[in-house]
């Protein structure tokens, strides 16, 4: 069974999710497979649920929402962020908390 592996580079964590649209709670976890779950409300239309990922990836992990930049599958439920200003270990700590 895969597990959830969480990247560092330049002070910054890199990690792969999927995102669960148009559910009626926001929130992160858990993980699934290789994934970290993001539910969020908006539906994948214009961008919007892109823009909610980054919203919801932010203050979970208590940084500003410019942080939070999706590297790969902008129009897919499979994404891989990058979040600056939180290291690996954090990330994996925050996520291990969920």
């Amino acid at each position: 069974m895969a597990e959830l592996r969480v990247g560092e580079k330049d002070g910054a964590a890199t990690l792969d999710i999927v995102v669960q649209p148009r559910c009626p709670r926001e929130g992160v976890g858990p993980v699934k497979g290789d994934r970290l779950k993001v539910s969020v409300n908006a539906a994948p239309v214009e961008g919007k649920a892109n823009e909610a990922v980054q919203r919801v990836l932010a203050a979970t992990f208590g940084v500003p929402r410019s942080a939070v930049t999706i590297l790969r599958g902008e129009t897919g439920k499979r994404k891989t962020v990058r979040i600056a200003g939180v290291t690996a270990a954090v990330a994996m700590q925050l996520i291990a908390g969920m």
